[in-house]
């Protein structure tokens, strides 16, 4: 029986004939040879391009295996051109010069500069001139950031993907495709982009939480495949709390934030934390816009929220109450 590397391997190759049969790259008279080692492939392997959990578990997309051949002959050229000793050749006129190179780096800062003042359209505007310059991974992945904080999740998965095409050993490129695919529902993605930036750093203690909240949610999305006609607010037992150290930059007690993973020890804080769990209050919670932008806004450097403006959420208001155990709030859904 194949390994779920080879299984892998296998779904993204008939991906891949498949999108040759679909763009034209296939003549229509030789696709039908195609369905047949589509077929063979499939039935020899075990996975079917058509199924939800294949396509979860085994799916490299937004990349593609054409983007990882393109990386592998960058990696192999750059090795070779190191190995050889060959007489120093003129600068390439296709490249970045080092004119460009220094604006490029100076609109990163202004575009990180205009990130800490929530000025979220303006800093995409400062990284996408950054990368017509030069296009540096890091550049990609803080213009994901950007797209994060204004909940253009697709967008930010296609610049982390980018990143990580660019430099396949930059480890923030994965954190972002993380976020992104975790914002769009993908949790499978999202814990194999967390697991790869993880094996290029294992100490991340922000990806590490993350991780653990993808695989949360993974977990919890299993019933609801199951039993469509189930609760949502069905799960027995207790949540991972993970996910507000996650959106918290790791793990709070920084710069006057509570510490999350010592309040959970408390046994009263457990409890209240159980009942709001009950009443579907983390579900709403992780989907508040507000939440998820004053976290995101954390992660990116942008200083503490404004408290006062969440208090003025109704909704945080209800999931407060619920969350000190109901007092004044009997009776509400």
């Amino acid at each position: 029986m194949a390994d779920a590397r080879k299984k892998q391997l296998a779904f993204n190759i008939i991906d891949f004939l498949r999108t040759s049969q679909r763009d034209g790259t296939v003549k229509e008279d030789e696709s039908e040879s195609l369905d047949i080692a589509i077929e063979v492939i499939s039935s020899a392997f075990g996975v079917d391009l058509e199924s939800a959990d294949d396509t979860a578990q085994y799916s490299i997309k937004p990349a593609s295996l054409l983007n990882l051949l393109d990386v592998l002959a960058k990696t192999k050229s750059k090795t070779t051109d190191t190995s050889a000793a060959v007489p120093p050749a003129p600068p390439a006129t296709s490249g970045p010069t080092e004119g460009d190179k220094a604006k490029a780096d100076a609109l990163k800062a202004k575009g990180n500069s205009l990130m800490s003042q929530k000025k979220w359209d303006e800093a995409i505007q400062q990284y996408t001139e950054a990368i017509k310059l030069n296009p540096d991974p890091v550049y990609y992945s803080n213009r994901a950031a950007a797209h994060g904080a204004l909940n253009q999740h697709d967008k930010a998965a296609e610049d982390a993907a980018r990143a990580i095409d660019l430099d396949p050993n930059f480890a923030k490129g994965y954190s972002r495709l993380g976020h992104a695919q975790f914002s769009l529902g993908e949790f499978q993605k999202a814990v194999d982009a967390y697991e790869a930036g993880l094996n290029l750093e294992p100490n991340n203690n922000n990806m590490q939480s993350s991780l653990a909240t993808a695989k949360a949610r993974l977990r919890e999305q299993a019933p609801e495949r199951s039993t469509s006609t189930s609760s949502p607010a069905a799960g027995g037992g207790m949540p991972d709390l993970s996910s507000l150290a996650s959106m918290f930059g790791g793990g709070g007690g920084g710069g006057g934030m509570p510490d999350l993973a010592e309040m959970m020890r408390n046994p009263q804080m457990m409890a209240m934390a159980q009942q709001m769990m009950a009443n579907g209050g983390m579900e709403r919670l992780m989907s508040n816009p507000n939440i998820r932008q004053m976290a995101e806004n954390m992660q990116n450097g942008g200083g503490m929220p404004d408290f006062n403006q969440l208090a003025s959420d109704p909704a945080m208001r209800e999931m407060a109450q619920q969350f000190m155990g109901g007092q004044g709030g009997a009776g509400r859904q």
